[in-house]
């Protein structure tokens, strides 16, 4: 193959070929190498993968004290969400995201196929008439066991909508590697956790992400904004989490490129792992 343009690096990107691992193309323009040094990674990770999603301002809060997150980052930010979401067998979402923002977690901006939707709400308590759930489209629905029986009677019939049952402890939640493990089990083993912040955050203290996309923009929402990633931080700043990194413009955004699974294979700290 020689050198290819943007469109057809995309089009690579998305190809059996990268998800097999097959050399990467020579770009024949900047964008084309933009396109694939960031996505790359992504699109060749072997076997399971876990990738989660984030757009901040830049004193580190994801929405304003009133839950508003819309235009928090730009619009070539949300371009790269869709391209992630393209990229991946099933984007996940906590149960906090749909009910605040009612998303549809499909790919609209970028040319690319829909994921599968999985909605993390151990209680059960996502609204029925939530787009994710009543649009048509298959989903699932990971509850605790606990509320396995009503949620399935919520959703009745042969529709899109498949309840999982999750363990789930009383003290600490569902545990993220369990979740993702039975995802895997359906075939569905390249996952973007989306959001929130606190569902991205219980996924990153349980050290189940192998990378992490920060994008940061120009705004400072204020002290008493949503705040984004909640990890418990060590005593001294040289203990801190220091993974490989890479730096992408997006705009006028930042995205930082984490590698959380180079920090994890050289021993380094994510919070309090939970397991």
């Amino acid at each position: 193959m020689g050198p290819v343009d943007a469109t057809a690096a995309w089009a690579w990107l998305r190809s059996p070929a990268a998800r097999a691992g097959g050399a990467r193309p020579a770009p024949a323009d900047a964008e084309a190498a933009d396109l694939l040094a960031l996505y790359g990674p992504v699109a060749t990770a072997p076997g399971r993968f876990a990738l989660a999603q984030l757009g901040q301002s830049l004193d580190g809060c994801i929405a304003t004290r009133t839950g508003d997150a819309v235009h928090v980052t730009g619009e070539a930010d949300r371009e790269h969400l869709h391209r992630l979401r393209a990229l991946v067998d099933a984007v996940l979402v906590g149960v906090g995201t749909v009910v605040s923002d009612d998303p549809r977690l499909t790919v609209r901006s970028v040319v690319g196929r829909d994921p599968h939707r999985v909605v993390l709400d151990p209680a059960a308590r996502a609204p029925l008439t939530a787009r994710v759930l009543s649009d048509g489209a298959p989903v699932t629905w990971c509850v605790a066991e606990a509320h396995e029986a009503a949620a399935r009677r919520a959703v009745t019939g042969d529709g899109p909508v498949r309840v999982l049952a999750v363990p789930c402890d009383e003290r600490r939640g569902v545990d993220p590697h369990d979740v993702l493990d039975r995802l895997a089990d359906r075939g569905l083993v390249r996952v973007l956790v989306e959001g929130g912040g606190r569902t991205v955050s219980r996924f990153l203290r349980a050290g189940a992400l192998d990378r992490l996309h920060l994008s940061v923009a120009p705004v400072l929402l204020g002290a008493d904004g949503t705040t984004g990633l909640g990890v418990p931080g060590p005593a001294l700043a040289r203990d801190a989490l220091r993974p490989p990194s890479r730096t992408f413009r997006l705009g006028d955004d930042v995205c930082f490129d984490l590698d959380l699974a180079a920090a994890l294979r050289t021993g380094a700290p994510v919070g309090q792992r939970e397991r």
